[in-house]
């Protein structure tokens, strides 16, 4: 049932989605002890492809669609693949507390590219958000761990480069998906087509695929598949079904909160002052950016 608010049942759903996307971080890099990164990135594709399609069949929903909206819903799902693969790769290198933030600006990606190329014009509101964003990014970019090195750098980057990907994505969507298709197609489209991309990533860059892995390793493999990639997916888009979308995205600035509290609990990472500074600017610039009165 559609309601033009978020109600208290709306509230614990996407708080409970964005607790389990803040944890999803540091169980990322659990995995990464056992298997190499975009390979496992791969794994978790084709596990929520197979429980994605299941899903339509049972729904009787189409799978695919033909002409234009194949084609486009093939372009989502190279560049989910391409994101993914910088995301796992880039947490190989780097702290999943840093990881979650660097991500996150891909909010203020999808505004500066809504405002450029879609004709959604900034507000003062927004401008702000964007450069609160900005602040954030510089100063979790000073606020180093005592270990920092120039691998983490690499990782940083390559999280960076994931989210300016998540972004063009959702303005891609937006532009040629949305209002079109069933939103469960367009989930299934990136997870789908992004298999192929990330087995062809992972078959180049890395050499070992499978290292060691224990029971702890696969139980978090099974837990970025399953729960992740394919339960907590689906109940978003019920969610955004059921309510405004704008005022669901206000609610994303707890998934970088819940991200570098479950890397300090679990990873046990150094949480500096510039990136509980930088980690503030972009929760504050992801709720002004999205708020609407």
């Amino acid at each position: 049932m559609k309601t033009d608010h978020v109600d208290m049942k709306g509230f614990v759903g996407i708080l409970i989605i964005t607790l389990l996307w803040g944890s999803n971080y540091p169980a990322i890099k659990i995995t990464n002890a056992g298997f190499s990164p975009i390979f496992t990135s791969f794994l978790r594709s084709v596990i929520a492809s197979v429980l994605g399609i299941g899903y339509c069949l049972a729904i009787r929903q189409n799978l695919f669609h033909r002409g234009s909206l194949l084609f486009h819903g093939l372009a989502v799902g190279i560049l989910f693949g391409l994101e993914f693969a910088f995301l796992y790769l880039g947490m190989f290198f780097t702290d999943s507390a840093r990881a979650v933030i660097f991500i996150y600006i891909s909010p203020f990606v999808v505004a500066a590219g809504a405002h450029l190329f879609l004709g959604e014009r900034l507000s003062p509101l927004k401008w702000t958000g964007l450069f609160l964003a900005f602040g954030g990014l510089v100063s979790v970019f000073y606020g180093k761990p005592s270990h920092y090195n120039r691998l983490m750098f690499v990782g940083d980057i390559c999280e960076i480069v994931a989210a300016i990907i998540w972004g063009v994505t959702t303005l891609y969507i937006k532009k040629y998906l949305a209002g079109k298709m069933h939103p469960i197609n367009t989930f299934l489209y990136q997870l789908v087509f992004s298999v192929p991309v990330l087995f062809l990533c992972s078959y180049f860059v890395e050499t070992q695929w499978i290292k060691a892995p224990g029971a702890i390793q696969i139980a978090s493999l099974g837990f970025q598949s399953v729960i992740i990639a394919f339960i907590s997916y689906l109940a978003w888009f019920k969610l955004i079904h059921d309510y405004p979308v704008a005022r669901l995205t206000v609610f994303t600035f707890l998934t970088p909160v819940f991200g570098v509290l479950f890397a300090a609990l679990i990873q046990h990472e150094q949480i500096t002052a510039g990136l509980m500074a930088g980690l503030l600017m972009v929760c504050a610039g992801i709720y002004v950016t999205n708020y609407t009165r």
